[in-house]
């Protein structure tokens, strides 16, 4: 659900430029201030290093200069720098602690004010080493550079000089500036997010800026749910990553050679991955921020939601539809048409009886099925109402002079918790198991927790009046409102371009002079809201019964993925949002995120017959994918045009096949933060062809997903990375690509392209209607060597657990982990596995029934003998085993594809399987 307030004519730019927010503003920062200068510079005893800075020249320009600076730099991993700057005198606001755990900052202490006049340049330029990155400083004006150590590649520069428009460094109470130089190879990609028309690599000139907002995700370059102030930045097959952990909105400005922050508080807290490939950025990445949440087998399943089901058994006939129509569908949603009266934790007793709802769940439940629902933040002012009236004994709302804010979301007057109070934390996990106790769910939706507000401003209720509930977008305030200017949180000195259109900071959100815990003011707080709420529901959820949490959450920040799942938001069903989509998935990946997907066929209005075909061969490959339509478009589940159904047989059935492998990815996101869908630069870093390409994605590292994505077509033409891609859906069909190619390739419209790369070996089962059943079916290995070849290997990957279990991991006997590996060698071919924790595999009973190889070439398959099949040294008898030898025309080379099937190799054992084929 969205307020989808609509949007003023974009005065974009504007607040980057400093048209609007003062007449000095519009010139760059060096005239803003002349810098600083450092002035003492020492190491502490780990390592680390503690400088002082001190201000050039004094102005008023936003505000005055914050006198005195602390510097601390230190190489706090192998591959992390952190460089810190803050004021040297007093506490300022930083993300906290406590919400996302890292290394602490050394205390802040009296600096020695200078007496007397200063040499001119008391610290000259300097280096400070370590494995992976090198920091050299100038003290006036200061400046630092962030070099590579083993190239000398400088990777961040914040320096100026006489000609150089950028940066001083700028520090004031509500108005921090910093560059950094570019050179013209860096291709950057993050800083969300953002809806971006250009694909997923940044472009100079568009506005970035980072403020969670309740905007709907087709407005373009412009700050939406969740605030990522991190890049990641590719340069010749080299990348390296920078994040800015700051809380606060931000402009960056991004103009191709430089890249400026303009930011309205906290401090300059910079943390640099070193690299070098773009996976070890994530990983390095999320080792800070937190690994990615496990998620459960089922959840990568097919989802069903619609905010306008009714009643109970319109929810009932939308399940038996999909069963009749045969698409797989794991998860059903409500939005908060179960709500009494669109309250948090309550049901409608005549839309959503509790006997005739718990009979439904007993169903679902017995076959695999789960039902998930809506929380929002805005807890309803009513004397009668239970949530509330705890949460008012417990005081757990944000205030507002004194007493708790007032808003108003879709249940009329509310007020917000404040998820930062440890008291708050503790009610809202009592709600979710007192919510839990009425209605078994198995996951929570949390939405419109930018936070979402219908009214701006200072409200209060009028005598006698009593707020309807919300029936939909348009709905006005029923409060009495007025806007606050009067202090410098609701009114700073910087306008950052919020919502597009430079709106005050409190626009349809919480009033930012509002406080939340410890008076920290809503100013500071504001993008944490979402982050800190799924902290928040993820403790409750995992407090119930020790189960695996499952949490959809809209807004996010950095950290967010350790706790929840994201969908794009409110997005439109047209051609372009089916583009768009693409773009935010992989950018959520490198954020993190990588459980992330887009509202199939599209929020609203009606999608066409046809985009609803393409949209579910793409959507069928998100990391999640859920189909999600607004209460005033027509129905549009996947059964409701027999097209439709057709195309998500067919690319739902190739993702439950693939569960396997996806479930393997999501166990790499969690250990690692690899993430499950990724651009195609992540496999291939040094192909540069592939640096802006957003059209197409891989699920891993090497099964590529290339969708048509405009109207009418019934082809797309692909790009494919140098080597050999084998179609999934035809697998005697293949791909060879020499120094990269694209390729133009038939997409009828039920058809989606999908290839699987050389050198892998993929784990796959046989599908099913549901991901319980779908898991006990036989194992497929799909093996790929480069075509035509004689000689190759090939590597693959399982993870099995029982997804009940609150962690991943292999320290139990409830998960068993394989690792395939094959080789073939002037014919004679050999596969075998490497099992970790096998027990758990043996008790759920899982074969390998089939082995199908393709890219041998140079053979001849009728020679083809079976050598040996064996299980830990154990002979298998193979006297039910099948082969089928095809050759498959390269025009100049000739290639082999061999599939073995009737074998019956345990997975929880390491196997053997060995055959010489004639050359």
């Amino acid at each position: 659900m969205s307020t989808n307030f609509p949007l003023l004519p974009l005065t974009l730019f504007l607040s980057i430029l400093g048209l609007c927010s003062s007449p000095a503003s519009a010139n760059p920062a060096a005239t803003i201030g002349k810098g600083y200068r450092l002035i003492s510079l020492e190491k502490t005893p780990d390592g680390a290093l503690l400088g002082l800075l001190q201000v050039n020249q004094k102005n008023n320009i936003y505000g005055p200069d914050i006198p005195y600076l602390q510097l601390f730099i230190k190489h706090e991993t192998d591959d992390r720098l952190r460089v810190r700057i803050t004021d040297a005198q007093k506490q300022r606001w930083e993300v906290p602690y406590d919400l996302l755990p890292r290394e602490g900052p050394p205390p802040l202490s009296k600096p020695a004010i200078p007496v007397g006049r200063m040499p001119r340049d008391p610290i000259t330029t300097s280096d400070y080493s370590g494995s992976a990155f090198t920091v050299s400083y100038t003290a006036n004006p200061f400046s630092f550079k962030v070099k590579r150590s083993s190239t000398g590649e400088t990777l961040f520069d914040t320096g100026s000089g006489p000609s150089d428009p950028y940066s001083s460094l700028v520090f004031k109470d509500q108005y921090l500036e910093l560059s950094t130089r570019l050179p013209s190879d860096a291709s950057l990609y993050g800083l969300g997010e953002h809806t971006q028309p250009h694909g997923i690599k940044l472009y100079p000139n568009d506005a970035y800026t980072l403020y969670t907002t309740d905007v709907a995700a087709f407005n373009l370059n412009t700050d939406l749910y969740g605030a990522h102030p991190v890049y990641m930045d590719l340069r010749a097959g080299k990348a390296h990553g920078v994040l800015l952990l700051n809380s606060n909105g931000m402009d960056v400005l991004y103009r191709g050679n430089s890249l400026t922050y303009k930011v309205i508080g906290g401090v300059f807290d910079f943390y640099f991955f070193a690299g070098t490939s773009p996976l070890s950025v994530v990983d390095q990445y999320t080792q800070l921020i937190g690994r990615p949440a496990p998620m459960p087998y089922w959840s990568f399943g097919f989802h069903q939601c619609r905010w306008g089901y009714h009643n109970l058994s319109v929810v009932e006939d939308v399940v038996t539809n999909y069963q009749k129509a045969k698409i797989p569908l794991d998860v059903i949603w409500t939005d908060d048409d179960h709500m009494d009266g669109k309250k948090d934790f309550t049901l409608n007793p005549v839309n959503f009886p509790r006997p005739k709802l718990l009979a439904f769940l007993d169903r679902i439940h017995s076959i695999g099925m789960k039902y998930i629902v809506i929380i929002d933040p805005g807890i309803a002012i009513n004397s009668s109402y239970g949530v509330y009236q705890r949460g008012l004994a417990n005081d757990v709302f944000i205030k507002y002079e004194g007493e708790p804010y007032i808003a108003q979301v879709w249940p009329g007057a509310v007020n917000f918790p404040d998820f930062l109070n440890p008291r708050t934390v503790k009610w809202w996990g009592d709600e979710i198991r007192r919510f839990h106790e009425l209605v078994p769910v198995d996951g929570l939706w949390i939405d419109m927790n930018e936070v979402s507000n219908f009214c701006t401003g200072k409200c209060t209720i009028p005598k006698g009046k009593q707020c309807p509930t919300g029936t939909g977008p348009g709905w006005d305030c029923c409060l009495d409102c007025k806007n606050i200017t009067s202090t410098r949180w609701d009114d700073p000195p910087y306008k950052i371009n919020a919502s597009g259109m430079q709106a005050p900071i409190g626009f349809k959100t919480i009033a930012t002079s509002a406080l939340h815990y410890n008076g920290v003011p809503e100013y500071d707080a504001h993008s944490l809201y979402g982050f800190s709420q799924a902290i928040a529901t993820h403790k409750g959820l995992q407090g119930l019964q020790g189960k695996r949490p499952f949490i959809l959450s809209r807004s996010t920040f950095v950290g967010s993925g350790k706790y929840a799942a994201h969908w794009t938001g409110d997005n439109k069903g047209t051609w372009e949002d089916l583009k768009y989509s693409i773009t935010t998935v992989l950018n959520f990946g490198i954020f993190g995120v990588p459980m992330v997907g887009s509202d199939i066929c599209g929020f609203y209005p009606a999608p066409t017959e046809e985009l609803c075909n393409r949209w579910i061969e793409v959507g069928a490959f998100y990391p999640f994918s859920r189909d999600h339509a607004n209460y005033y478009s027509p129905r549009q589940e996947l059964y409701q045009w027999e097209s439709v159904a057709e195309s998500a047989r067919n690319a739902l059935g190739l993702r439950y096949k693939l569960l396997p492998y996806l479930y393997t990815l999501s166990y790499e996101a969690h250990t690692t933060g690899a993430p499950i869908a990724r651009p195609v630069f992540f496999s291939f870093p040094e192909f540069t062809e592939s640096y802006g390409l957003s059209t197409q994605f891989l699920l891993g590292s090497s099964v590529m997903i290339s969708p048509v994505l405009e109207q009418g077509k019934t082809e797309v033409t692909a790009l494919f990375a140098p080597g050999s891609w084998y179609s999934l859906f035809d697998m005697t069909q293949v791909i060879t690509s020499k120094g990269g190619t694209n390729v133009t390739l038939d997409a009828p419209l039920h058809v989606v392209n999908v290839h699987v790369y050389e050198n892998t070996i993929l784990p796959m089962q046989q599908g099913g209607m549901l991901t319980k059943e779908a898991r006990m079916t036989p194992f497929t290995l799909v093996i790929t060597f480069p075509a035509g070849a004689t000689d190759g290997e090939a590597k693959g990957k399982l993870f099995l657990d029982d997804d009940e279990l609150p962690e991943m991991s292999l320290d139990n006997r409830r998960s068993s982990y394989v690792e395939f590996s094959a080789t073939a060698n002037k014919g004679q071919v050999k596969v075998w596995s490497e099992v970790q924790q096998g027990d758990f595999a043996m008790k759920n009973g899982w074969i390998v029934h089939r082995l199908t190889v393709l890219g041998l070439g140079g053979m001849k398959t009728s020679d083809l003998q079976i050598n040996g099949v064996h299980a830990d040294g154990v002979e298998v008898n193979v006297s039910e085993q099948r082969v089928l030898e095809k050759e498959v025309d390269l025009g100049e080379t000739k290639s082999v594809m061999v599939d073995i099937n009737g074998l019956k190799l345990p997975v929880g054992k390491n196997f053997a399987v060995s055959w010489k084929m004639g050359v």
